[in-house]
């Protein structure tokens, strides 16, 4: 059982920066790819970024590409979410989630169904 708890949410103004961070329990973190997605009222849930299980690769959604960037530290079982010049659009609840061996996610096309475990998620406007 892997349980993730993400937090740095808020209220920003476009043009502005927020860093999320997901703390997970356990002490297997390493085995897991971890990924972030976002889901805004009325739309389904959409994959933002995921990382591999040491951090050597990264995948994006088109979207977010350049403006995000996702990391890991391992020794302190955290994933976290660089989040600059953040857009409205970019307003929605965010989740983080573990892929647990074998991974299911590869490249930037995942979808929630391949993750296994999920955060409660934290929520980030973006104000115009």
């Amino acid at each position: 059982q892997v349980q993730l708890v993400e937090s740095g949410g808020g209220l920003v103004q476009a043009g502005g920066s927020l860093r999320l961070s997901c703390a997970a329990s356990g002490r297997t973190f390493s085995r897991y790819s971890m990924g972030w997605f976002r889901q805004a009222p009325g739309q389904e849930r959409e994959f933002v970024a995921r990382i591999s299980r040491i951090g050597g690769t990264t995948d994006y959604a088109d979207s977010v590409k350049g403006r995000f960037t996702i990391s890991r530290d391992n020794a302190k079982n955290t994933v976290y979410l660089q989040m600059n010049s953040l857009k409205p659009e970019d307003t929605a609840v965010y989740y983080c989630a573990a892929d647990t061996p074998p991974v299911n996610c590869y490249g930037s096309s995942c979808s929630p169904q391949q993750f296994d475990y999920w955060g409660q998620g934290t929520q980030v406007t973006v104000s115009s």
